[in-house]
């Protein structure tokens, strides 16, 4: 696939919520994000500067319930994108893996676009609150990512104390790590696996 047509969209339309996100791998680092959800439209744009992605997200949910469903469905969403835009799997570095501090707070994530759906999150975080931002749904969006985008991910907090820059580093190493696992690798012929299928 080539660069230009590394895209994927999505529509997302239930009756608790309704996203259309779009997603460029070859980016430059451009996010237009409003979900409706303050603080995901802050990580995203994190993950999408530190990736190198473009992403476009248009979307409204129950939040007058909670944000619950919003954050997983855009989860669910960027998953959806991400595989679209990835196709057959083929020609990818496949692995990525980033380490990132914030602060007194350092994160790592791991990834591997297996195919293989695995969220491994070891990430203590005392406050459950960020502002409106219940810090549980995190995970949340982390299992539907990795269900969605068929990624096999290990998030692991190594220490910190303030939840905003726990989640901040986390969403940073995200978009590092599978921008890195993303990129082209012209020496690979199909996707990278010696059973030759992923």
């Amino acid at each position: 696939m080539t660069k230009q047509g590394r895209r994927g969209q999505v529509h997302r339309k239930t009756k608790e919520t309704d996203i259309k996100l779009a997603l460029q791998l070859d980016g430059q680092g451009d996010a237009s994000i409003q979900s409706g959800v303050s603080f995901m439209d802050h990580m995203l744009t994190l993950f999408t500067v530190h990736g190198f992605f473009d992403l476009d997200i248009e979307g409204a949910g129950d939040v007058e319930v909670d944000d619950h469903h919003t954050v997983e469905d855009l989860g669910i969403c960027l998953g959806q994108a991400l595989k679209k835009a990835l196709g057959n799997l083929s020609g990818i570095c496949r692995y990525g893996q980033s380490i990132i501090p914030m602060d007194e707070a350092l994160a790592q994530v791991v990834v591997d676009i297996s195919n293989r759906p695995y969220l491994h999150y070891e990430a203590p975080i005392k406050d459950q609150k960020v502002g409106s931002f219940d810090t549980a749904l995190a995970k949340e969006f982390l299992r539907a990512l990795s269900l969605h985008g068929g990624l096999t991910l290990h998030v692991k907090v190594m220490h910190g104390e303030n939840a905003h820059h726990i989640i901040e580093a986390v969403f940073k190493a995200l978009g590092r790590a599978i921008g890195q696992a993303v990129s082209p690798e012209p020496r690979i012929k199909g996707p990278l696996s010696s059973k030759g299928s992923l």
